[in-house]
């Protein structure tokens, strides 16, 4: 099978040599390969190692791919480089690689594998990795591989080969974009739930395979993982205004949570407004009990829930468990709180944004 694989990147100088030299140690065929990379408008030396890529490829025997490409993206998104390479690839199949990734030398054997059983999309495992660890960073390793911290998403959990709503590195046969069309532009981070979405409306079967593993590396501090969730969060309240099919109920777990949070305060600073707690009398009173109540029992349920994921978290990779560990029940907290009130923000602009669409201006 003639197999393209892609990587789309924006400014990515640090992470893209070591994906580069991972598609160049795959053991699958090169005569069978061409390699597509689309620089997102890149303001670094994202495109140059791309083009110095290009030239290894006709001037390194070893290399021997029938083609390495490099095409642009003015439009910077993930979804508008997807796009780009759609048009371009030639291969039966494309094998969809991100920039922060690490794949083993037999990640598009194992894909064409699958692909060659009968399946028309296929996936896999894809546990997280860390650059350069630290203590702290560990920590965050934790905290992210967590499914507490993270997400249910089968590529992090690994449910055992079955048919999955949604993936991350994947290979998809040429028939399936023939038949849905491309990615949705309009989508900054929820691309590939609307397009997996739209995948299994037209029919097509989402193979998740547990033979198939790659890498992410995950953001390398707190600031940066914090403005991620935050985003993914953003563009969950967004994505409702479009496509709320194509997301799922455990998506608005830290909505629901911030929403408690904000309530809460809400009602008994509306108490406190009118009048102290002492003097309020008969339903007033109950209704404050009640609200103080429930309000008391998330947070000693949240707080045993994060202490039982944080010690799961720490029990399950003994070998790099440290002091630092015991954050981890407050860097839960710090994700979903992130998380969730992006999600917020983006639900109050979501109207605006999509009467920007309706408009032309977005």
């Amino acid at each position: 099978m003639f197999i393209t694989i892609c990587v789309i990147a924006y400014n990515e100088e640090q992470t893209l040599p070591a994906i580069l030299k991972d598609i160049a140690a795959q053991d699958y065929a090169h005569g069978s390969m061409e390699v597509v990379l689309v620089d997102s408008a890149s303001t670094d030396h994202t495109k140059k190692i791309m083009q110095e890529f290009a030239a290894q490829n006709t001037t390194q025997p070893d290399m021997g791919f029938v083609s390495v490409s490099v095409l642009d993206n003015p439009k910077r998104t993930l979804p508008c480089g997807w796009n780009v390479a759609l048009k371009a690839y030639r291969g039966e199949a494309i094998l969809k690689v991100d920039a922060h990734a690490s794949i083993p030398k037999d990640f598009v054997t194992k894909n064409v594998a699958v692909l060659e059983s009968g399946e028309d999309v296929c996936g896999g495992q894809r546990p997280n990795i860390i650059e350069q660890p630290t203590p702290f960073r560990n920590t965050l390793l934790l905290a992210e591989s967590s499914m507490f911290g993270s997400s249910i998403a089968p590529y992090r959990n690994n449910p055992g080969k079955s048919y999955v709503k949604s993936m991350f590195h994947a290979a998809y046969r040429r028939k399936v974009f023939e038949s849905i069309g491309g990615f949705d532009e309009r989508l900054a981070r929820t691309e590939d739930n609307e397009i997996h979405y739209r995948m299994r409306k037209a029919g097509f079967k989402l193979c998740f395979d547990p033979e198939i593993i790659s890498y992410q590396h995950i953001r390398p501090d707190l600031g940066k993982m914090l403005k991620q969730k935050y985003a993914n969060g953003y563009w969950i309240g967004l994505t409702t205004g479009v496509c709320a099919p194509c997301l799922s109920l455990y998506h608005f777990v830290p909505f629901a949570f911030v929403m408690a949070i904000i309530l809460s305060v809400l009602f008994c600073t509306g108490f406190a407004i009118a009048g102290s707690i002492t003097a309020l009398s008969g339903a007033a009173l109950v209704i404050f009990k009640v609200i103080a109540g429930l309000t008391g029992l998330m947070w000693v349920l949240y707080g045993l829930l994060a202490v039982i994921m944080a010690l799961a978290a720490v029990i399950g990779a003994p070998e790099i468990r440290n002091k630092t560990c015991l954050a981890l029940p407050f860097l839960f907290l710090m994700l979903h709180v992130s998380y969730g009130t992006g999600t917020v923000i983006g639900l109050i602009k979501m109207p605006f944004w999509v009467k920007g669409i309706k408009n032309g201006r977005n």
